[in-house]
């Protein structure tokens, strides 16, 4: 990510590799088609006649790399767009497909084969796609977006921000502003990262990127403790849209905050029914779980299970999102297993604390601090790190400092999860109490 947020409890970055990799990468689809084979096709909104329009063009003449690599652009989007993995192998043969018929200076099809590695959470392959796609389209801000979700997954702070630099400079808008305030956000940079969202927000014309602007400043104002302005975000994102799962989300989000435990959890159980995603999968099984909800809890881990599956099999690596979720299992030698393999293939910081975490459940916390140290390098304001921090220490009887971790990270954002802020409240209590 990936992922998005849960908003029970951040399962990693922001959906970097959904929201800002796959749908805002945008590698500019004139047509896409993004079905086999062509046949009668529903259309119901712009993606979809933009799909039925290639597909007819392909129809009829098959020699075209131009279309075929809009074509792989349009599955990636329609896999973000439906939560459907499966549009992934279809994206690779429609992208390889465009190589084959113009293997020289195929920059569309290079950026696109770079869009879908980032999909994959393939960080590595999709920065050496980038690389190359930078060589034929060196002034074409979408490669430099593709560049910019690599090297910030792969934890390369550097080389991610002059790519986003690069891209701002290009074709400053929703995607390159959105992505800078990811930047500014992992950097502890909170005020920046609003303006950032503020301007694209200026800019977003379309219902789906005014939605997609209020559903990152919903969360960005919920991460940092202010549940009213997220709230008023993801209502005014509704108004555009009425039916917006991420912004439904927010809400469900913001009822369990206040403790409306009930409409939550309504709110989360028809979101499920209806995007039966990680995200939502993950939050509603959280949220069951804090009501004491264990059988419930345990369904959703099982259609979790079956998604990872799904995603697995289309070529997706879930490794990260797979230990969060063995954490939250109580599978703890398999979260230490899972996250140490994701830490061999990337240093990002959210993995940093993924591996810090999985080993304090496995009572190795002198191994544990030097990651939860990386995890904090950039600076990010992440209550959830902080929590795992405090834990950390505690378990390495360093009481001053974290009784300081664990007190902040209530501070920042009293509501960062339904289990862990308890358990972050508990232990701040014990620590205080002991002297």
């Amino acid at each position: 990510m990936s992922a998005s947020r849960s908003g029970i409890r951040r399962l990693g970055p922001r959906a970097v590799l959904v929201v800002l990799g796959a749908a805002l990468l945008a590698v500019t689809i004139v047509v896409s088609v993004p079905s086999d084979p062509p046949g009668p096709a529903v259309v119901t909104n712009a993606l979809d006649r933009a799909i039925t329009t290639a597909r007819d063009k392909l129809a009829r003449r098959d020699q075209d790399p131009r279309t075929w690599a809009e074509l792989g652009a349009a599955y990636v989007e329609a896999a973000r767009a439906h939560s459907d993995p499966t549009y992934y192998p279809k994206a690779e043969a429609a992208l390889r497909k465009s190589l084959a018929q113009q293997a020289d200076g195929n920059g569309k099809a290079l950026a696109g084969l770079g869009a879908l590695a980032n999909a994959r959470h393939d960080f590595a392959a999709a920065r050496d796609w980038g690389e190359k796609a930078k060589a034929v389209l060196p002034d074409n801000a979408e490669v430099y977006g593709v560049l910019t979700d690599a090297y910030t997954q792969l934890g390369d702070t550097e080389a991610a921000t002059t790519a986003l630099q690069r891209m701002l400079d290009l074709k400053p808008g929703v995607s390159s502003f959105t992505r800078a305030a990811y930047e500014f956000e992992l950097h502890g940079r909170v005020d920046d990262a609003r303006n950032a969202l503020d301007r694209a927000l200026a800019d977003a014309i379309d219902p789906g990127d005014i939605v997609f602007c209020r559903h990152l400043l919903g969360e960005l104002a919920f991460d940092n403790g202010d549940v009213d302005t997220a709230e008023r975000h993801y209502d005014a994102g509704l108004r555009a849209v009425p039916d917006a799962a991420s912004l439904l989300q927010g809400k469900a989000m913001v009822a369990a905050a206040r403790g409306r435990t009930q409409e939550a959890l309504t709110g989360f159980q028809a979101l499920v029914f209806r995007q039966p995603n990680l995200g939502n999968l993950q939050a509603y099984a959280l949220l069951l779980t804090s009501t004491g909800d264990l059988e419930g809890a345990g369904r959703q881990y099982t259609i979790i299970e079956q998604q990872q599956k799904v995603d697995a099999d289309s070529g997706a690596n879930i490794d990260l999102e797979a230990s969060l979720v063995a954490v939250d299992r109580g599978n703890a030698a398999q979260a230490l297993e899972l996250a140490e393999a994701e830490w061999a293939r990337r240093h990002p910081v959210f993995v940093a604390d993924a591996v810090a975490w999985a080993l304090h459940l496995n009572g190795r916390d002198t191994e544990a601090l030097p990651y939860t140290d990386q995890a904090a390098r950039t600076g990010w304001r992440n209550a959830t790190f902080l929590y795992h921090r405090g834990m950390i220490l505690a378990g390495l009887g360093r009481k001053p400092e974290a009784v300081t971790a664990l007190a902040e990270a209530l501070r920042i954002n009293p509501n960062f999860s339904a289990v862990e802020a308890h358990a972050a409240r508990t232990t701040l209590a014990r620590l205080r109490d002991a002297g």
